[in-house]
């Protein structure tokens, strides 16, 4: 067999791993946690639309509505992942444990630990949340509450998030593309389905007309070229290398470019500013009816509607916030502007050192408030087509960017595979016609 064919049979494996273990998330989000009655639970969820559970709903690809043993989903390990990335912008001391041999395996291990110390947190707070709870026909959801079911929930939740974490490393290692993006990815996709069935009853039913029909359509098409057009965007700033002289040989002299994506902070604003917004709605549900709290939180609630003028501008005002803070956590500029300095390169113009950092700080922040604004079209389109255009029709714009996000990060990771086959095809084939070469 050819170098060709072997890689080729290589990236097909790898696809095929991962199809399967994707299979095998879908098959454990079936599987129910023991003590929960799925109808009463079933018509509670139907009224979190909107709310944090909703948003890990989403997420988690309908585990946490049917709470399955999957119901955390892998937010925790995320959540885990970004308080430590906090923390090593915080304290200098994990940042230099992190720069050491092997200090980033280590950091990834506290926050593994994290993640299991956050699944007994929240598992705990769901299930007495869930004992707390009826449903909307007014039967219990938890049959038999107590402490032996609040641990029960506890111990099957935090093993559901472990085995997602060591699904996405298998992914990760044995199949092709993140992870962590294609489970995330594969929770959001499984609800496509339904949404074309209610959709097209709707349509059937005659409480969405044709035209509404076509201006969902065409609105979509349009939020997926955008998302398109501008994950694959980027600013190249332009760096020349210094030539060296060593030995009678020239190194160095060439020039490049520095490429700084225009959406450097990815999905995560969207997500934290829906969880922020979903937070009062999910904590109004849990109190107890006629207390002065409960009549605070509705009012909040009441508020913030998705939707509603005054959600829109604090969402918006949150997608920004989140997108610059994010993106100091992401680009660190100053470990840039040291790195072309020991190696010699240097921006046409511009000093090399803390000049260049100051510089790159400038084109970041620019390009922050052009993916900001990005973001924010994006998340809002839903609530313009629900009041302004009154479709009763609702797609979110972070599920879209998702899934726009993770498909042509996947694609360009299976480009790059190709590549580098043919590379090495190329490599291999040289080297034979050069064996042939009688040297004297």
């Amino acid at each position: 067999m050819s170098l060709g064919q072997s890689k080729l049979e290589e990236l097909k494996k790898r696809i095929l791993f991962t199809l399967f273990m994707l299979g095998v998330f879908r098959i454990a989000t079936q599987v129910p946690t023991p003590g929960v009655d799925a109808a009463a639970l079933r018509s509670f969820f139907e009224g979190m639309q909107g709310s944090l559970f909703g948003v890990f709903n989403t997420f988690s690809g309908g585990a946490l509505k049917r709470f399955s043993v999957l119901a955390l989903g892998i937010m925790p390990y995320i959540t885990s992942s970004i308080i430590f990335s906090l923390l090593t912008v915080s304290f200098p001391r994990l940042a230099e444990i992190q720069k050491e041999p092997g200090g980033y395996k280590k950091i990834n291990k506290w926050s593994r630990y994290a993640t299991v110390l956050l699944c007994a947190i929240q598992g705990y707070g769901l299930a007495v949340g869930l004992e707390m709870t009826k449903g909307q026909s007014g039967l219990p959801i938890v049959i038999d509450p107590g402490m032996s079911f609040r641990l029960m929930t506890v111990i099957t939740l935090s093993a559901g998030t472990v085995f997602l974490m060591w699904l996405g490393e298998q992914i990760t290692e044995r199949g092709i593309g993140n992870g962590i993006s294609l489970i995330i990815f594969a929770g959001i996709a499984a609800g496509i389905p339904a949404g074309i069935r209610d959709t097209i009853n709707l349509f059937k039913n005659g409480e969405l007309s044709g035209l509404s029909l076509i201006l969902v359509l065409a609105v979509m098409w349009v939020a997926f070229w955008i998302i398109i057009y501008m994950e694959r965007s980027v600013r190249k700033v332009p760096v020349q290398y210094a030539k060296k002289v060593v030995n009678n040989r020239v190194f160095g002299g060439q020039s490049t470019h520095l490429p700084i994506k225009i959406n450097i902070s990815g999905v995560m604003p969207p997500i934290f500013a829906s969880a922020l917004l979903g937070f009062p709605m999910t904590i109004g549900r849990f109190l107890p009816q006629g207390s002065a709290l409960k009549v605070w939180f509705s009012t909040i609630e009441q508020s913030l509607y998705p939707g509603r003028m005054l959600y829109n501008i604090i969402f918006i005002g949150f997608i920004v916030f989140f997108a610059y803070f994010y993106t100091q956590i992401q680009f660190k500029t100053e470990d840039i502007a040291d790195s072309l300095k020991k190696n010699g390169g240097f921006i046409p113009g511009i000093r090399p050192g803390q000049k260049t950092a100051e510089f790159l700080n400038y084109v970041v922040e620019r390009l922050t408030l052009v993916g900001a604004t990005y973001l924010s079209i994006i998340c809002i389109m839903p609530s313009i087509l629900l009041n302004v255009a009154k479709v009763p029709f609702y797609f979110g714009g972070t599920s879209l960017l998702i899934l726009v996000g993770v498909a042509l990060d996947t694609m360009a990771q299976i480009e790059s595979f190709l590549i580098s086959q043919r590379l090495d095809s190329a490599y291999k084939a040289r080297g034979k016609r050069s064996s042939g070469i009688r040297r004297f």
